[in-house]
């Protein structure tokens, strides 16, 4: 009877171990990208232009706003491209932007980009103006 007992425990003690009742959850990796808010404010003068540098760190998306104007019913031109270290290269534009619009596209890794506000042929007399942009 004692071996029955003792083959018994044993093997309890087997099928316990073999039977784990713990779970392993994969780990997931979340990367937190920084972002950076440049602002950039000027007088827009009729057929005049600014443009404005700025560098990105990392992938990510790029928004320009145009944040005010003087004229608030004004409709001028606001874009995004890339900085060739003498002029703004056009990617994405608005020619229709008024206060508040939002122009937004992908990076995907550092270097230099701009923003470019400019008279779309609407423009009577000089504004002031601000753009926002948000960027890795």
């Amino acid at each position: 009877m004692r071996r029955f007992s003792l083959a018994a425990v044993v093997a309890a003690v087997l099928f316990s171990a073999a039977c784990s009742n713990s779970t392993t959850s994969p780990t997931t990796t979340t990367t937190t990208t920084t972002t950076v808010t440049d602002t950039f404010a000027g007088t827009l003068t009729k057929n005049g232009a600014s443009s404005y540098a700025f560098s990105v760190s990392s992938a990510g998306f790029v928004y320009a706003t145009l944040s005010s104007v003087a004229d608030t019913t004004a409709v001028v031109g606001l874009s995004l491209g890339t900085w060739t270290g003498a002029s703004c290269t056009i990617v994405l534009s608005n020619d229709q932007a008024v206060q508040g619009s939002t122009i937004q596209g992908q990076v995907t890794g550092l270097g230099t980009l701009c923003a470019r506000v400019y008279d779309v042929g609407k423009s009577g007399t000089p504004m002031d103006y601000q753009i926002t942009v948000v960027h890795p």
